[in-house]
């Protein structure tokens, strides 16, 4: 299998849109629900300094993507984690997620948060396997009832 590289990309480069449309496409089908999916990510919150967006190759096939961006002092949130279907199980997405923390503690994060969705069950194993623990929910996924929000001290 080719190297796995992680890299820093604008949001608004044709890799990063490439890779949150299939993601967006994954999530409508696991949630078909009227207001189940929360896509919002603005440039601006993955800027140099308030966060950063990623995305994983495998040579020259974009495997993954990931985010994160500050939300207060000391607290960093995950977003936009995605590893495309063909790609899962070969160590891609803990590698995001390890960068993702990197950068956090970078920024000056003492603990992240995140939000998954109770049916991607991948996700959450992933996560919990990290060391993230549920939390109540929070922001904008309060009222959302399909929403698991986890979190993790760094």
């Amino acid at each position: 299998m080719a190297e796995l590289e992680i890299k820093p990309v604008a949001l608004a480069s044709a890799e990063a849109q490439q890779l949150i449309a299939a993601l967006n496409a994954e999530l409508d089908q696991r949630y078909p629900e009227e207001g189940a999916n929360h896509f919002r990510l603005d440039a601006d919150e993955v800027a140099p300094g308030r966060g950063g967006f990623f995305i994983a190759q495998l040579g020259s096939e974009l495997a993954g993507c990931g985010a994160v961006r500050l939300e207060a002092a000391g607290l960093a949130e995950v977003k936009r984690m995605y590893v495309r279907e063909s790609l899962r199980g070969h160590g891609v997405a803990w590698r995001m997620l390890a960068r993702l923390e990197a950068e956090a503690r970078l920024l000056g994060a003492k603990r992240m948060v995140l939000e998954t969705g109770e049916r991607q069950f991948e996700a959450v194993a992933l996560y919990r396997r990290a060391g993230y623990v549920e939390i109540e929910r929070y922001g904008e996924y309060v009222d959302s009832p399909l929403s698991l929000c986890m979190g993790k001290t760094l």
